[in-house]
């Protein structure tokens, strides 16, 4: 549970990669953090057993973010047993790359159902409470392709842009109230989502980034730590870019 009531943090698609980082770093900065996972309950234990050997405390919660009457029972259940949220993190995605000739129906459906709708879903039950308590921190993990776009990667891409747009949406809606909305565009991090990519894939992508280096989960997590913090009270409604100068 909730040990001397600290504030809380729902992290979607928490049990790898940039969600695990960004989980580990609010449990750092005094959250309670919330780790949802769709499938990958070990990875999620294991996450639970590092955050708390580290002093830090999380609950698990796992539920798909695509179902909408999911989210919105576990969201409730969230609230009444654990307290309000204080900063919400939609990080939870998958990419389905093929080129849109290619692309069938329901890879499309469960990118965007996931990808943005998730979102969406997870933002819509988050605000309620947050409108009640007058604050909140709401970011959302989007991507650089969203900005610039990538060949095969069409249902991503118009996931994540979409992600952006329904986000300075919301930041104009909910700013009277004083919840910020925000977003974290990564660029090439070193994930297992990126891991599947070939040799000469990763050399290619390697060279269009300036700062000549991948990014690391910890990256986004600082970005993310940042956001979730009262040093950041006067930021609403942008996105801010961690992609070595990948794009500009």
């Amino acid at each position: 549970m909730n040990p001397m009531k600290k504030p809380l943090a729902l992290v979607t698609g928490a049990s790898r990669g940039i969600g695990a980082a960004i989980s580990k770093r609010l449990a750092q900065d005094g959250f309670h953090v919330v780790l949802n996972y769709a499938s990958q309950e070990a990875r999620a234990k294991e996450l639970l057993q590092e955050i708390e050997s580290q002093g830090g405390s999380a609950t698990l919660c796992p539920f798909d973010v695509s179902q909408s009457t999911q989210v919105d029972e576990k969201l409730e259940w969230i609230t009444q047993h654990l307290g309000p949220l204080s900063v919400l993190v939609n990080n939870a995605g998958i990419t389905l790359d093929t080129l849109l000739l290619r692309l069938k129906n329901e890879e499309l459906d469960r990118v965007l159902s996931i990808d943005l709708k998730g979102a969406i879903y997870c933002t819509r039950a988050a605000i309620r409470p947050m409108m009640k308590a007058k604050q909140g921190s709401i970011i959302q993990i989007a991507s650089v392709i969203a900005e610039m776009g990538n060949a095969g990667q069409s249902a991503y891409a118009a996931a994540k842009a979409g992600l952006i747009g329904f986000s300075k949406s919301m930041a104009q809606e909910l700013a009277s109230r004083q919840i910020r909305v925000n977003v974290i565009s990564p660029g090439f991090i070193q994930t297992e989502m990126t891991q599947v990519l070939t040799d000469p894939q990763k050399e290619a992508i390697l060279r269009s980034i300036p700062l000549g280096f991948y990014g690391a989960p910890e990256d986004v997590a600082s970005i993310a730590s940042f956001l979730a913090s009262p040093g950041s009270r006067y930021i609403t409604g942008q996105v801010i870019g961690v992609n070595g100068g990948m794009y500009m």
